[in-house]
């Protein structure tokens, strides 16, 4: 990753390795095990911006019975970092038993937002992607978490500039704004949760160089 900028209290990971995409998908099935009845269930965590949403549709690819919940969609426009009841009440322990995920968060209720979260029964992975994708309160009904590590600056560039393009933030400023009032909640959780400390694999999500759609870079977070 070369020299980067992280917040106070995270660990600067590597050395990284580049590898086959299908690399991540076995550390993660040999730290998850063959559960009965249900599907693994992964986490795919890391900070704002830091690309857990595009890895996370790359595994899914690979697996043809799979699904991803998107953290975003859960917390949508409830308070910063104060869903994770919904997290393990209403997805991971529907998803823990084995269950077909139908879940309307309540905040779609209240502001016409159709539709559902919806998994169906009988898969073989659900990745939970998103910031705070993992929790140390309900680290029980995971099965394994990926930590994505990305350089805070870039992220924070790269972050809202796809608010901006998306136009879900406002213009600049206000996706600037709502960006760093962001991070205040972002930081402040994660100095508490510290999930790169529950993963059991970490990827490079600003990697120096170019690499090909079948390729990712990891480094490994726990001793030898």
């Amino acid at each position: 990753m070369g020299a980067v900028t992280l917040p106070p209290g995270e660990p600067e990971l590597g050395p990284w390795r580049t590898v086959p995409l299908r690399d991540l998908l076995d550390v993660v099935r040999a730290e998850a095990g063959d559960p009965v009845g249900r599907p693994r269930v992964v986490a795919v965590d890391g900070r704002g911006a830091s690309g857990k949403t595009t890895l996370s549709a790359r595994l899914q690819r690979l697996v043809p019975r799979s699904a991803v919940v998107h953290v975003d969609d859960l917390s949508w426009n409830e308070p910063l970092y104060e869903w994770g009841h919904l997290l393990a009440e209403d997805v991971l322990e529907p998803l823990h038993a084995g269950r077909a995920l139908s879940f309307r968060p309540p905040q779609w209720g209240v502001h016409g937002r159709p539709g559902a979260i919806e998994v169906p029964a009988g898969l073989d992975l659900v990745v939970v992607e998103g910031t705070g994708a993992s929790h140390a309160e309900h680290a029980g009904l995971v099965d394994a978490t990926v930590w994505v590590q990305a350089d805070f600056a870039l992220a924070e560039v790269r972050g809202i500039a796809r608010d901006v393009e998306q136009g879900v933030n406002g213009d600049l400023a206000e996706a600037t704004a709502f960006w760093h009032e962001w991070m205040v909640a972002e930081l402040a959780f994660f100095e508490r949760q510290r999930p790169w400390e529950r993963a059991c694999v970490a990827v490079n999500g600003s990697p120096s160089g170019a690499l090909r759609e079948d390729e990712v870079q990891l480094a490994a977070v726990r001793p030898a």
